[in-house]
């Protein structure tokens, strides 16, 4: 798992398919895994921490693919030869998939249609200990930064916190007890923060995730934090459009 980690922190991605001896896929590994471990023992391995993957096969319809990946609730999957063959071929994630669908005059109108409205967030001055059980409680991948006077400011991902090396932090702080040595989220946020209006279209939210490679695009208005939508609400938005529920 150690190998693992700084596989997906060098080349910042967020899941790596799981190989046999002979290139067959038996599952998929992901950040949410990377981030459970606390141990700091360096012999735990992959095996066991595998998930079961959508069987996704290059003839398989993207529309499709994008329902079996919002099913399994995994940012991406393996296609493998076949149902019968679990030979690696190649991966596809949703990046691929919205690069390649469009909402339609049927998918919801404007991001506020989708977005969600109620935000879990977090303060600069928050110890990344603590956000790290909230992430993992909440099966969170990225929760906006907010000033104290509710300004939105920045974001916090799992990717952030793999690659500043604080994803093994011990329990110290897991209480918020003697926290005023504790690393705080300001040290591993990302800035600026990407965000668009409410009355933005569909198509303006994926354009912007994929302009700024991020995993969600923030719903702000006057500075303010009013809502949030991520990869998934935006491929649901392009699936309803096209009748795949």
């Amino acid at each position: 798992m150690t190998h693992a980690r700084q596989v997906m922190r060098d080349s910042f991605l967020r899941a790596l398919p799981v190989l046999d001896g002979k290139q067959r896929v038996v599952g998929v590994l992901t950040d949410q895994d990377i981030l459970r471990i606390r141990s700091s023992r360096s012999n735990i391995t992959v095996r066991g921490y595998a998930r079961e993957y959508p069987v996704i096969s290059p003839d398989t319809d993207v529309l499709v693919a994008a329902r079996l990946l919002l099913e399994a609730k995994q940012h991406l999957a393996p296609v493998i030869a076949s149902p019968s063959d679990k030979t690696l071929v190649g991966v596809v994630s949703e990046v691929d998939i919205l690069r390649n669908v469009q909402p339609t005059k049927k998918s919801p109108a404007t991001v506020q249609d989708i977005m969600t409205g109620s935000v879990e967030t977090t303060y600069p001055d928050e110890s990344i200990a603590r956000l790290w059980l909230n992430m993992l409680e909440w099966d969170y991948t990225g929760i906006p930064v907010i000033s104290h006077k509710n300004k939105a400011i920045g974001i916090v991902t799992r990717s952030d916190i793999i690659r500043s090396g604080y994803a093994r932090i011990g329990s110290g702080d897991m209480h918020g007890k003697g926290s005023g040595d504790a690393p705080k989220v300001e040290k591993v946020m990302s800035t600026p923060l990407y965000s668009i209006p409410p009355e933005s279209s569909v198509s303006e939210a994926i354009h912007s995730v994929l302009e700024h490679n991020i995993g969600r695009i923030c719903i702000t208005q006057n500075n303010e934090l009013v809502g949030i939508a991520d990869r998934y609400d935006l491929l649901k938005a392009c699936l309803a459009g096209a009748g795949i529920r």
